[in-house]
């Protein structure tokens, strides 16, 4: 019985990220079929943000009315709407229709809002659920978190890149003489269609509900207290995917899960550095670079584009074991931390900055250092943002109450910035690998 409820626990935390992890681990082979092309991932940035309603309503609703908010309701009405959008999504995603005189792929962003409205609430609902379990099944419930961005990431290396060349097509000239040539892109299919990619999200998402559903059958015959039931070993993983907002709402159920007590352990100055960190890496791991980072692969190809956003996001749940076993608490060690991963992450913004003629492009060289560069921007960020809300939590209840709102500050001030710079200002420039002509 012991080993089945950790099997359930740990699908159950499956389904809490798969599917903004999935969607953003096909985006490069999306971003060839939507119109919107390149600008699509600053759109699912802001999107993203917009989903943490569900958290805010879940939130407000515990407020006014305490005591009388079940989890168990809400969590299975939206894990059933993130299976339902995932099987519209595998058959509507390359629907558009014309809105303010451009086509748009309106199937897709509200679609996609739905799916974040999903792993939003997750934070705000899962894990106190998990809490009317004791802690060890708790690890497990993290432990399927962690795979929850592992998993679509192999799946999407696995199912390939949809491999482009360059061929040579002949063009007739405009006064019907000798016809010339000219070098354009031809898309090759990947292992297995886009459609397979979301039904298998689906399935992913429908495991996790029939895991709750079980879970809820699980004989309570103990009574425990909730300051037992997350032992200070568990800090590092109950933290992990708390402080990451992709599709985060900084769940301030998950904050009252367990009574904190006050550890005065930091100056003001120690604070305002923390929290300064708090609100730049989130910023650039959930606003900043996501937006741009098709146009700080794509030039290398789509190979490079797929492993860096497939291996990124292996990235996030490799960092937070490593943060489990190997936790650094030193404010001096996280800010060199940080200092690495901007310097990687400002190297990206400057290759989507120079596109579509970035450093390298062309040589195997420049592709393998764009994906070292976002994996290592992605794990040292995830790294930082896993220590930093440990040191918050044991700080006091209020910490960790503000460390939230400085997750959803720096999250929703890097995608509001790059969201006009993106699509209104057109700073950055799409290319195509094959005829664009850049200067030796």
């Amino acid at each position: 019985m012991s080993l089945w409820v950790h099997v359930l626990a740990c699908a159950f935390g499956l389904g809490s990220w798969v599917a903004v992890n999935g969607l953003w681990v096909e985006l490069p082979l999306i971003v060839t079929v939507l119109p919107e092309g390149w600008d699509l991932p600053s759109h699912l940035t802001v999107i993203i943000q917009l989903a943490n309603l569900g958290p805010l309503l879940v939130t407000m609703a515990h407020r006014l009315c305490r005591g009388r908010v079940r989890e168990s309701p809400v969590v299975s009405g939206v894990l059933a709407l993130g299976v339902l959008s995932c099987v519209l999504l595998a058959t509507l995603w390359r629907r558009t229709s014309w809105f303010l005189g451009q086509e748009r792929s309106t199937a897709f962003f509200a679609l996609t809002f739905f799916l974040a409205l999903l792993d939003c609430t997750s934070s705000v609902t899962f894990l106190p659920f998990m809490m009317q379990l004791p802690a060890k099944y708790v690890t497990s419930y993290f432990i399927g978190e962690g795979l929850s961005g592992l998993v679509p990431g192999l799946v999407a290396l696995a199912q390939g890149v949809g491999m482009a060349h360059c061929v040579n097509v002949s063009q007739s000239s405009a006064n019907g003489s000798d016809p010339g040539f000219a070098i354009q892109t031809e898309y090759l299919p990947p292992n297995f269609s886009t459609e397979v990619f979301f039904g298998f999200l689906a399935l992913m998402t429908a495991v996790s509900l029939a895991a709750f559903a079980a879970l809820t059958r699980v004989p309570r015959t103990y009574q425990l207290s909730t300051e037992n039931l997350v032992p200070e070993s568990d800090s590092v993983p109950s933290v992990c995917y708390g402080v990451d907002a992709k599709g985060s709402g900084g769940g301030e159920e998950r904050v009252q899960s367990r009574p904190l007590l006050a550890k005065p352990g930091h100056s003001a100055s120690q604070l305002a550095f923390i929290y300064g960190m708090v609100v730049w890496v989130n910023g650039a791991t959930n606003g900043l670079l996501p937006s741009v980072q098709t146009y700080s692969c794509m030039p290398y190809g789509h190979l490079a584009y797929h492993l860096s956003a497939a291996l990124a996001s292996v990235a996030n749940p490799v960092a937070c074991v490593i943060a489990m076993f190997r936790p650094k608490r030193s404010l001096v060690f996280l800010g060199v931390l940080c200092f690495l991963g901007s310097v990687f992450g400002g190297y990206n913004m400057a290759m989507a900055a120079m596109s579509p003629c970035p450093l390298l492009q062309g040589s195997a060289l420049g592709e393998a250092i764009i994906v070292m560069s976002w994996v290592l921007f992605t794990g040292l960020l995830s790294y930082v943002k896993v220590m930093v809300g440990v040191i918050l939590r044991d700080e006091s209840h209020s910490a960790l109450v503000w460390c939230g709102a400085a997750v959803q500050a720096g999250s929703l001030l890097g995608s509001v910035t790059m969201f006009p710079l993106v699509n209104i200002y057109h700073l950055f420039q799409a290319g195509d690998v094959c005829s664009t002509t850049c200067p030796s």
